[in-house]
C-alpha cells in the first residue's frame, strides 16, 4: 500500500494567480489578514477584499470568481469519478493487482504533472481521480476478501468521512485555526513521515521482513494513527485554501484546484485508515 503523500505536491492559491505553496499562507482572521504584504492575489478594480493599488495579475475579466458551490460541484464530480473507478477496480480487478497498481502509478504521475501545471486541468484531474479510484477498489476489493479483515474498507470510508466532517467543524468552530506556524508544523511533520516511509520501504526491499516495523503491531498502530492525523491536519489547510480562495475573488476555474486538493486529502486519510484497520485486526 502506497504511503507516499499527495499532498506535498499540491500548490496553493497565489499573487499570480499560479500556484504557490504553503510557505506563505493566509493568516486566522478573516480576507483583511493577507499575508501578501496587503496585496489581494486577485485584486480587481471594485474588489472590496483589495488592500492596496499596486499593480497586480488579475484574473481573465471573463472569469467570474470561484464561489463555494463551484467548489462543492467541482468536489463532487472529482469524488464521483473516484467512486466509478473504485467501482470497476473493485469489481474487475481484485484478482488481478498488477493492472491496479499500474494504474496506481499513472494516477501518481498525472498528480504531478497537475502540480507543476500554472492552470488547472478538469481532464488532467478527473482522469487522475479515475486511475486512483481504480487502484482503490482494486486493493479494497482484495482487503475485503481476507479472512480477517472482512468489512475493513467499509470501516475506513466510514473513518474517513468522520474525520472529514469532525476537522470541517473543527475549521468552521475555530478550534483548529491556519495560522503560518500551523502550517509550517504540518509540512515538517509529514515531510517526516514521508521520509520514515521511504526508509522504511528501502530496509523491507533490500533487507527483508518488516523493515524498520512502522507497519506492523504497537509502532505500527502509532505510525497509522499519526498518518491519519496528518491527513486531518492537511484537510485544514484546504479548507483555508478554499476559504482564502473564495474571498480573494479566484478565478472561477481555480475550484478545480481546490476539488484536486481535497480529493487526494481524502485519499491519503483513507489508505492510512485502511492501513491502520488492518493492523488492528491482526493482518
Amino acid at each position: 500500500m502506497r504511503s507516499s503523500n499527495p499532498v506535498f505536491s499540491r500548490r496553493g492559491f497565489s499573487r499570480d494567480t499560479g500556484y504557490a505553496g504553503f510557505n506563505a499562507p493566509p493568516q486566522a482572521g478573516g480576507p483583511t489578514a493577507n499575508p501578501y504584504a496587503g496585496t489581494n492575489p486577485y485584486a480587481q478594480g471594485g474588489n472590496p477584499y483589495a488592500q492596496d493599488q499596486q499593480p497586480v495579475t488579475q484574473a481573465p475579466p471573463q472569469s467570474r470568481p470561484m464561489t463555494m458551490d463551484d467548489v462543492v460541484a467541482r468536489t463532487g464530480m472529482t469524488l464521483g469519478t473516484v467512486v466509478a473507478g473504485a467501482t470497476v477496480g473493485w469489481l474487475f480487478l481484485t484478482k488481478s493487482l498488477g493492472f491496479a497498481i499500474g494504474a496506481g502509478l499513472v494516477a501518481m504521475v498525472l498528480a504531478l504533472v497537475q502540480s507543476f501545471k500554472r492552470k488547472p486541468s478538469p481532464a488532467l484531474i478527473l482522469a487522475y481521480a479515475a486511475l486512483e479510484g481504480v487502484f482503490l477498489g482494486a486493493l479494497s476489493g482484495f482487503i475485503n476478501d481476507l479472512p480477517k479483515l472482512g468489512g475493513a474498507p467499509m470501516q475506513a470510508v466510514l473513518g474517513t468521512m468522520a474525520v472529514f466532517v469532525a476537522m470541517l467543524v473543527a475549521y468552521k468552530t475555530r478550534i483548529v485555526r491556519v495560522t503560518a506556524r500551523f502550517t509550517r508544523f504540518v509540512m515538517i511533520a509529514a515531510m517526516g513521515f514521508v521520509l520514515l516511509s521511504l526508509v522504511n520501504l528501502m530496509f523491507m526491499v533490500f533487507g527483508g521482513g518488516e523493515g524498520l516495523g512502522f507497519r506492523s503491531g504497537g509502532l505500527g498502530i502509532v505510525f497509522g494513527i499519526v498518518g491519519v492525523v496528518l491527513g486531518a491536519l492537511f484537510l485544514a489547510l484546504d479548507f483555508k485554501q478554499v476559504e482564502d480562495g473564495i474571498a480573494y475573488g479566484a478565478p472561477r476555474e481555480e475550484s478545480w484546484l481546490a476539488a484536486f486538493g481535497l480529493t487526494m486529502t481524502l485519499v491519503w486519510i483513507y489508505m492510512e485508515m485502511l492501513r491502520l484497520i488492518s493492523i488492528l485486526r491482526g493482518d
